[in-house]
């Protein structure tokens, strides 16, 4: 039986020409329409889809051919997508790169696996008659994809949109569905690793509204609706055969607050599948550790907020004691950084949970960014010998003064880790790292962290 799945993906020859800005406000406008919109990011990203989730009210997926493969992307696309009205895919960085020559792993890769237009954002500062050159290279480097609009962004004036616009009209067979004007007023306020988490700046949130007033004044929404709508129908999923455990479930608790933010929904459900419980906690305003069987502590930015955390004595020491007794805790990033001595920022030092004998320093600049690939040790809490787990980090700390032998739990084989050929700290049923990981990647994760949880409470 096939699906409709009315659908687009957002790219752009570059980073920084405005797919981000474009596609907020276009799920914005979609949504005031009364449409039901299925926002996607391709690639690793937590902070984009923070965005992405409040522009649509609807919670947005990751699609990474690298961590989950294609069959495994085209099965979360259908999953995710059946029930709305349109589908609409942020790409990343310019349509064509990718790990290699071949693109493996692009934005055109993802939308050939979906099979879906490319709506192009054209970045037009300094630049007019060229724009129909770029597009018409655009339109045949992979005839693989369909180009199916283009958005010219960044436009200066009526004159600049004239050239722009008749240029294309005349050289290219691709129509134009939108000119955005300069604006400062849309521009949303980025930090070292990316945009501001949506959550974290309530006032920010308002750029969202003028980003779709921006989009339903300068986009042909019904033309783009058109190019969605007129995509091939996908195969339906066969029915799910996931197994949701029907044990008495185990309380797992997930810091979830402004300092750590960074967590895949579906690591999330994946660890509700396996038999848990979630409890979240907040590690500046809880002051007592609530009863749980194993905690996840997934990234952010536990720096911005390292004084109010230091200052939750008792709830770090509780954690501290719980680990010792034997709490399965599984900590990436951000969790690491609050499971070390201190973290050192702008001068000052913030005493953390302390189980590893070390620290953790901000730098200026990012200390590790891109895919992993990781090849899991003996004495990893959570992962078989041997088990090879894609993944991804991006941090601008780095663990220093190490004070005493540290156990890792992965040789690193792609990626920065901890130190050189290593990442997550293992310290009895605990691991730590800089390594982020997809449930989708590695689906014993979520199990192993239940089974865990349950031993522990059966003690």
């Amino acid at each position: 039986m096939t699906r409709e799945i009315p659908r687009v993906l957002i790219g752009a020859v570059q980073g920084r020409s405005g797919k981000t800005t474009f596609t907020l406000g276009l799920l914005k406008a979609l949504t005031d329409m009364g449409l039901s919109v299925q926002p996607f990011k391709k690639g690793p990203d937590y902070i984009d889809p923070s965005w992405a989730t409040f522009a649509s009210g609807v919670q947005c997926r990751n699609l990474d051919l690298f961590m989950m493969g294609a069959e495994r992307v085209r099965q979360s696309f259908i999953q995710h997508s059946v029930g709305h009205d349109i589908s609409v895919v942020e790409g990343a960085m310019g349509l064509f790169d990718g790990l290699d020559v071949d693109g493996s792993n692009s934005s055109a890769e993802l939308a050939y696996v979906i099979d879906s237009p490319v709506i192009l954002v054209v970045n037009c500062t300094r630049l007019t008659r060229s724009a129909a050159a770029l597009v018409n290279g655009v339109v045949g480097f992979d005839r693989r994809i369909g180009i199916g609009g283009v958005i010219l962004n960044n436009v200066a004036r009526a004159r600049h949109q004239d050239i722009l616009t008749q240029s294309i009209a005349r050289y290219c067979d691709v129509p134009v569905l939108g000119i955005l004007p300069k604006s400062k007023e849309i521009e949303i306020p980025d930090r070292h690793l990316g945009l501001i988490p949506a959550g974290e700046q309530d006032m920010l949130q308002n750029r969202i509204s003028l980003l779709g007033d921006l989009v339903k004044n300068n986009v042909d929404i019904q033309k783009l609706l058109q190019v969605a709508r007129g995509t091939a129908p996908v195969e339906e999923l066969k029915e799910s055969t996931i197994c949701i455990k029907t044990e008495q479930p185990v309380k797992i608790g997930v810091l979830r607050d402004k300092a750590f933010s960074f967590y895949y929904p579906e690591n999330l459900e994946a660890l509700e599948q396996a038999g848990a419980e979630l409890v979240a906690i907040d590690s500046m305003q809880d002051s007592q550790l609530p009863d749980i069987d194993g905690m996840y502590i997934g990234g952010g930015f536990p720096e911005m907020m390292a004084q109010q955390i230091s200052e939750n004595g008792v709830l770090l020491q509780q954690i501290k004691e719980r680990i010792e007794q034997g709490l399965p805790v599984y900590a990436e990033c951000g969790g690491l950084m609050f499971l070390v001595k201190n973290i050192l920022y702008q001068g000052q030092a913030y005493p953390m949970v302390g189980i590893f004998d070390c620290d953790v320093e901000m730098k200026a600049k990012p200390q590790g960014i891109g895919y992993t690939i990781q090849r899991v040790l003996p004495g990893n809490p959570f992962f078989t010998v041997d088990t090879v787990i894609r993944g991804h980090e991006f941090h601008n700390s780095q663990i220093v003064n190490i004070r005493q032998e540290l156990q890792y739990g992965f040789a690193t084989e792609r990626g920065k880790g901890i130190v050189s050929g290593f990442d997550g700290l293992v310290y009895k049923n605990t691991l730590a790292g800089y390594h982020h990981l997809h449930s989708d990647a590695a689906p014993q994760w979520a199990e192993s962290l239940v089974m865990k949880a349950r031993q522990y409470k059966q003690k």
